[in-house]
């Protein structure tokens, strides 16, 4: 659940499957963390949210302490106003395999017209048939497949619709269309084969991600190829930030790596350069051009190695 990954060391507590209602309180002073259903987790250190900016938001408190100084009004306000990427329009599909090619491949990328590039609206869609890698994800004879066009499916176009309304079902069909033009190229009687068949909007997203607008995530540029990521520190003490809306960025790699930098910050540089020491000492930390230069390849102590990679006229070796 976004807004909330409580795991703690030395034992605790873990909840999974809770909507966090507010972040109520001052984190720094232990204040309180309020479950939906009404429960109160305190902190002794801080809070860090993985919840994106805009939601994070919403969690503060109107009438907090936090949100009457004038400092951290600024902050909100600045960080309300982060550009979104769009959303999604998803087709789950389970289907009947008879038939289909021995060499099927599980993944896809169509691009319907090279016109549009792409960004275009309802033109470039990534498709998966993940159980071609695990019959056991379908039944046996049959497939899953999934379908989307990632971030290029605008809020405004959903916004206010009634997710029980005729107007919202024929929608979705005309919003599907294109995503069954993609599915085409890659099984031309993909139709006549299916036997369940989902599809998910903007307003799935924003429903069950609890995300703003459903988004992929922030657009992140304040000109273009500058990607503008926010840090994990906050003017509001012991309130911490990661997920997509933080440096590294988008995606599932990139939103755990903001984590591992959120949990560092609660940690003493001491013990950053002490643990840096020891990697060194057992061989699984190596930085430095010689390294690469080297002829062969180091050896790798058990548990694998960091790597730093050095530019052209770096230093021999960097003092970590």
């Amino acid at each position: 659940e976004p807004g909330l990954a409580s795991g703690f060391l030395g034992g605790g507590a873990r909840a999974v499957g809770v909507r966090l209602g507010s972040a109520a309180g001052e984190p720094g002073a232990g204040g309180p963390g309020g479950l939906g259903g009404g429960a109160v987790v305190r902190c002794r250190e801080g809070v860090i949210s993985n919840a994106p900016i805009w939601d994070t938001l919403k969690l503060l408190p109107e009438g907090g302490a936090s949100r009457n100084n004038p400092k951290v009004a600024a902050w909100a306000a600045a960080r309300a106003a982060t550009p979104a990427t769009g959303s999604f329009v998803h087709l789950h599909l389970g289907i009947d395999a008879a038939g289909l090619p021995e060499d099927l491949d599980c993944h896809h990328s169509v691009l319907l017209d090279w016109g549009l590039g792409i960004t275009g609206r309802e033109n470039m869609y990534i498709v998966s048939i993940p159980s071609l890698f695990d019959a056991q994800l379908a039944p046996e004879g049959k497939h899953v497949v999934h379908v989307y066009a990632a971030a290029s499916e605008p809020y405004g176009a959903w916004e206010g619709m009634d997710r029980k309304s005729k107007a919202y079902a024929d929608a979705k069909k005309r919003a599907a269309e294109p995503l069954w033009a993609a599915l085409e190229t890659i099984v031309p009687d993909i139709r006549s084969r299916v036997e369940v068949d989902l599809c998910g909007t903007p307003l799935t997203h924003e429903r069950f991600t609890r995300r703003h607008q459903g988004t992929y995530g922030p657009s992140g540029g304040k000109v273009e190829g500058d990607l503008d990521f926010l840090g994990s520190s906050t003017p509001i003490s012991g309130l911490k930030l990661c997920g997509d809306s933080c440096f590294p960025g988008i995606g599932v790699p990139a939103a755990a790596a903001s984590g591992v930098i959120a949990a560092h910050t609660f940690v003493p540089l001491g013990q950053h350069l002490a643990l840096l020491d020891e990697l060194k000492q057992g061989g699984k930390l190596h930085a430095g051009r010689g390294w690469w230069a080297a002829p062969g390849d180091p050896p790798i102590a058990p548990g694998g190695r960091i790597s730093m990679r050095c530019e052209e006229g770096s230093p021999e070796a960097y003092s970590l």
